[in-house]
């Protein structure tokens, strides 16, 4: 290179190191300025946009309240699942065929549903609810983008069936539906809790933020019902209903004291843990919700009215030959002719001549005080949802023929739980108002319907219905004295009552010598040669009672000889 050539080489070389070092500085300043914009006057858009993408706001589920018996075994429970869905807009559909797989889906199914949501311009699609945590973390585990998973409750009912329409169900969002879960429902229900937290592109938890709000999980309900008793009620009722083909059933069992409901059961029933078979007729709580005529379970209300007055004792003598009486043109028949028979023997050959001619005497205006202190025609005291009322004439409704029906259970109506609870006012006198929740136990006083006397006085005339001359003899517990009444009332159809359909009752006490327990029986339209209260219902008294006394640690009051477990026929 030439000396004239050497200077001029070094300008163009020191020009292009300027070049570069006042690009660089240019590229310097406008990355400088802008991380300058990013940090102050973009900042809060950029942070706004970036939570948008990774900070989610996450809904706490609050625990369901547990509802147990009176022991504290689990009637109601929630155990934790897990609800996994897609965002339509952010998931490969073709992903999908394994998830269905695995979840037991039908896979085209599901990826024709995501594709639709997707066109639809929707963010968001349940892929299965309530799944066990375990194949959801499988399910998880593929990594499939755009499928998110939620913490969930699902309830469960340990007992199924044999407690389903008392505790009703929850729909799948866990809002109570049916029974105590409908009528609690604010009460067990507990507030949800939520969560700031950062996801992944997953939806994995990487970071917690903060917490808005502590879940607060339900109140337990405790409620009076032994789960033995009930499991026992339930078998026996069951069972009776299937083998004489009847519509329906139900039992109550009570505590005599108390009126603690022990025991509430109804057929036909239904499996609250399998949504898939529900079945509205099977749903309904007979129990509580069903009114029936009783039938001659109400004599004994009768006998004890009279008795009340101060004009009748137990041996005053009713002359009920020749086993009829006519009575506005309507004939009121007997068994058969029993000729005179006093206020024990009325009870015991359930001579329905012998109540209407007590009734008639007594008039409309003391049968209907009688009975409605007894709790009959009146709402019931539990609060239950679908609770009926009964119904009751008025004295002034009550012409001679309808004050000899109501006498021995006609043209009245009770629930099988209404008539139990009357029925606890033979113990002392004194009717004691029925309660499901153990907390509530007590909060109400008793009603006095009758003397402590007569109360005795009836429940021995109670207990000859048992005997061997009595209706029940098949409701005879060995080694216990037990008193009741048998009832077979004719079913009310289109044009009237009809011959051949019948609600056979048996509603009773026991022990006599010192009541511990109530228990009604009702099987509704039994079907074949035996239909009558003693025939269908009592034999389930005699069973449930049995067991039931034994398991309460009952001490014996009668000695095995004097029982009449084994004497047959005679019943009504």
């Amino acid at each position: 290179m030439s000396t004239q050539e050497q200077p001029k080489a070094e300008g163009i070389q020191r020009w292009r190191f300027t070049l570069v070092l006042a690009v660089f500085a240019l590229l310097l300043i406008v990355v400088g300025g802008r991380l300058v914009m990013l940090h102050t006057v973009e900042q809060p858009f950029l942070f706004e946009q970036g939570e948008k993408r990774t900070v989610r706001s996450e809904v706490q589920p609050a625990t369901r309240g547990m509802i147990t018996d009176r022991f504290g075994e689990p009637l109601a429970v929630s155990t934790p699942v897990t609800t996994l869905w897609v965002n339509p807009q952010q998931v490969d559909v073709n992903a999908l065929s394994d998830v269905a797989r695995m979840l037991g889906l039908n896979s085209a199914e599901l990826k024709r549903r995501v594709s639709r949501a997707a066109r639809q311009g929707r963010s968001f699609y349940f892929i299965k609810r309530q799944v066990q945590p375990e194949l959801a973390e499988r399910v998880l585990s593929k990594k499939v983008a755009g499928l998110y998973a939620d913490n969930d409750y699902r309830r469960y009912y340990p007992a199924a069936e044999v407690t389903s329409h008392t505790l009703g169900l929850v729909n799948i969002d866990g809002q109570g539906q049916e029974g105590l879960e409908l009528a609690f429902d604010d009460y067990l229900s507990g507030s949800e809790g939520s969560r700031q937290v950062v996801k992944d592109l997953y939806g994995n938890v990487i970071k917690q933020l903060g917490v808005k709000a502590v879940a607060e999980p339900g109140h337990n309900l405790q409620l009076t019902l032994d789960l033995r008793l009930q499991y026992l009620a339930y078998r026996e009722l069951k069972a009776v209903v299937q083998s004489h083909k009847a519509t329906a059933g139900s039992a109550v069992m009570l505590d005599a004291k108390t009126g603690e409901v022990l025991a509430l059961v109804s057929q036909p029933s239904y499996n609250p843990n399998n949504r898939a078979e529900l079945d509205p007729t099977s749903m309904r709580n007979r129990a509580i919700a069903d009114l029936v005529e009783p039938g001659s379970t109400m004599k004994p209300f009768t006998v004890a009215a009279a008795m009340e007055s101060g004009r009748y004792d137990a041996n005053t003598i009713v002359d009920t030959a020749p086993g009829w009486i006519r009575v506005k043109n309507k004939a009121i028949r007997d068994h058969r002719n029993y000729g005179d028979l006093d206020l024990t023997g009325i009870i015991t050959k359930s001579s329905n001549v012998g109540v209407s001619k007590l009734a008639q005497d007594l008039g409309p205006e003391s049968i209907w005080t009688f009975f409605n202190h007894a709790g009959l025609g009146r709402p019931g005291t539990l609060g239950f949802p679908g609770e009926a009322v009964g119904a009751m004439p008025y004295p002034e409704q009550m012409d001679d023929l309808r004050l000899s029906t109501v006498s021995y259970g006609y043209g009245l109506s009770v629930t099988p739980l209404q008539l139990a609870e009357a029925y606890t006012s033979f113990t002392d006198g004194c009717r004691k108002p029925v309660s499901l929740l153990l907390s509530q136990v007590g909060q109400q006083p008793c009603e006095p319907v009758m003397s402590e006397d007569t109360a005795k006085q009836v429940l021995k005339m109670l207990g000859t219905v048992v005997g061997p001359k009595g209706t029940g003899q098949r409701a005879a517990v060995e080694g216990y004295q037990v008193g009741g009444k048998t009832g077979t009332a004719h079913k009310v159809g289109r044009s009237g009552y009809e011959d051949s359909e019948y609600t056979a009752v048996f509603a009773g006490v026991a022990p006599i010598s010192d009541p511990d327990l109530v228990l009604v029986v009702i099987v509704d339209e039994p079907q074949g040669k035996e239909y009558y209260g003693g025939e269908v219902a009592a034999p389930v008294f005699s069973r449930v009672m049995e067991q039931a006394l034994r398991l309460r640690q009952v001490i014996p009051d009668a000695p095995a000889q004097d029982s009449w477990l084994q004497v047959a026929g005679g019943a009504r």
